[in-house]
């Protein structure tokens, strides 16, 4: 009976120990990639690009226009259908800017949200 507990004691012990590796890689993983592309458009941001040539850069890298909304019903569209749980601040952005643009780039979808002129002022990252 004794090596009865021992064993489910160690095989407790090691049920835990892996769940825990595999939930901390899990989250390593995915905050190493948001980190990874908040860095990229950061850097892009600073660069002031516009509409028209942060579309070619993106698209030469293969990213997907997916929605170039016009009008605030097109913009809450495109917000319901890409944003998930980042659709309340991605309203609050687009209510402050002109533009939107959203991108589908690798693994993530991009709302990059640009002024009157069409200069790139503010963007958000979402899972795809």
């Amino acid at each position: 009976m004794n090596r009865f507990w021992i064993l489910a004691g160690a095989f407790a012990a090691t049920a835990v120990t892996l769940a825990a590796a595999l939930i901390l890689g899990s989250w390593g993983f995915n905050y190493r990639r948001f980190n990874q592309h908040e860095t990229r458009l950061r850097r892009v941001m600073e660069l002031q690009p516009t509409i028209d040539r942060l579309t070619a850069g993106l698209e030469d890298e293969g990213a997907v226009v997916l929605s170039s909304p016009q009008t605030s019903g097109e913009v809450e569209r495109a917000i319901a259908r890409y944003g998930g749980d980042r659709a309340g601040a991605l309203r609050e952005k687009a209510d402050r800017w002109a533009h939107l643009r959203v991108y589908h780039a690798a693994d993530m979808i991009y709302f990059i949200f640009f002024d009157d002129e069409g200069v790139m002022r503010d963007f958000a990252c979402v899972g795809a």
